[in-house]
C-alpha cells in the first residue's frame, strides 16, 4: 500500500516565500490613482507567481508529488471592484510556466475554495458570488494548461440551513446547473459540523463525484459510524479517476480546542489510520492540514520510518507492509 504526503498552500522552510500576499479593500480604494492601483495588484500576483513556482521546485527536490494551491493566489480577484482588471492575460507566461513544471512532473493539484463557497445557499446572490469564486479557481487551472479534469477543487456540501434534507436537495439542483469546466473538478469532503462522511458519501454515489474523506473531521462529526464502515466505498467514489483516493489528515489542537488543527501530526492517530486503510490495502494521498506545513509533512515522515511495517523511500512516499 502506497502512501504519498502533501501539504496545503504555506511553505515555512523557504524565507519570504509566501504565495497569498494580498491588500485589503480598504487600502486599496486609499490609491489615489487607477495607475497605481494596478500597479499594485500586479506586483502581490507577480510575487504570488514567483513563490508558487519556487514552493513547487523545493517540492520536487524532496519528492513531495502531493500539494494544494493557496486560493489567495491572485488578490481581490472575485471582488467587484477589480472587475476591469485581467489577471489572466497579465500573467499568461507565469501560468503557463506554472502549468507546465505541474505537468512535467505529474504531480497532484488541487485547490480549495474558502469557506463562503456555498452552492446550496438558499440565497442566489451567495451562489452567483460562490459560482464566481468557482470560476476564478478554474481559471487558474486553465490558463496554466491544466485542462484535464485530473486537477481537482474542493468543497464542502455547505450549510444547513435550518433543513438538512432541503438543503441537500438544493445542492443535487445547483450542482447539475454548474458548467462542466466547474463542474466536472469539483470533489466533496465532509466537514466538522454539519455533513459527516455517511452524509457525503451518499451525496457523492448520487452524483457519481469522488469523495474527500478527512479523518479529523470525521472524529468531529459523526453518528457513531466508524471509518471502518465507509472507507471502501469512499475510496470506490475515485475508480473512475486518474489519481487515487485522497484523505484529509490533521490533529486536533487540544481536547478544548477540538476542531482546530494542531501544529503537527499526532503519530498514534495517524498509524490507527493506517491500519484501518490497510485492511483494504489500496493506494492513497494524504493531504497534511497541519499548522506547520511542510515542516509537519517531514516530521512525521522522519518518525514513520522507526516502524519495522513501514518501508519508508523518501520524504513524499512510504508504504505499508
Amino acid at each position: 500500500m502506497l502512501v504519498r504526503l502533501g501539504y496545503v498552500a504555506m511553505n515555512l522552510n523557504l524565507e519570504n516565500c509566501s504565495p497569498s500576499g494580498t491588500i485589503t479593500v480598504k487600502t486599496f480604494s486609499k490609491l489615489t490613482s487607477e495607475e497605481g492601483k494596478l500597479h499594485r495588484l500586479r506586483k502581490i500576483t507577480r510575487e504570488n507567481l514567483n513563490n508558487t513556482l519556487r514552493i513547487l521546485r523545493y517540492n520536487k527536490a524532496y519528492n513531495i508529488d502531493v500539494y494544494r494551491l493557496t486560493s489567495k493566489l491572485v488578490p481581490l480577484a472575485t471582488h467587484p471592484i477589480t472587475k476591469e482588471w485581467d489577471y489572466i492575460g497579465d500573467f499568461m507566461d507565469e501560468y503557463i510556466e506554472i502549468g507546465q513544471f505541474i505537468k512535467d512532473n505529474n504531480y497532484r493539484i488541487s485547490a480549495h475554495p474558502d469557506h463562503y463557497t456555498l452552492i446550496n445557499s438558499p440565497t442566489d446572490k451567495v451562489f452567483e458570488d460562490s459560482l464566481r469564486d468557482l470560476d476564478y479557481h478554474v481559471k487558474l487551472f486553465e490558463a496554466m494548461g491544466l485542462d484535464d479534469y485530473r486537477y481537482k477543487l474542493v468543497m464542502h456540501i455547505g450549510g444547513v440551513y435550518k433543513n438538512k434534507e432541503l438543503s441537500i436537495e438544493r445542492f443535487y439542483e445547483n450542482f447539475v446547473k454548474l458548467p462542466d469546466r466547474i463542474r466536472k473538478r469539483l470533489i466533496l469532503e465532509n466537514d466538522d459540523k454539519s455533513y459527516t462522511a455517511k452524509d457525503v458519501l451518499g451525496i457523492c454515489k448520487r452524483l457519481k463525484v469522488p469523495m474527500v474523506l478527512d479523518v479529523h473531521h470525521h472524529n468531529c462529526a459523526n453518528e457513531g459510524e466508524n471509518l471502518e464502515e465507509l472507507i471502501s466505498d469512499i475510496f470506490d467514489t475515485w475508480q473512475d479517476e486518474y489519481f487515487v483516493p485522497k484523505v484529509h489528515f490533521s490533529s486536533p489542537k487540544s481536547q478544548k480546542e477540538f476542531r482546530s488543527h494542531a501544529d503537527d501530526i499526532e503519530l498514534e492517530e495517524f498509524c490507527e489510520f493506517l491500519a484501518i486503510a490497510k485492511k483494504l490495502d489500496r493506494d492513497f494521498d494524504v493531504m497534511i492540514e497541519a499548522k506547520n506545513k511542510d515542516k509537519a509533512l517531514f516530521n512525521l515522515s522522519n518518525k514513520l520510518k522507526e516502524f519495522e511495517n513501514i518501508r519508508w523511500i523518501n520524504e513524499g512516499h512510504f508504504e505499508v507492509l
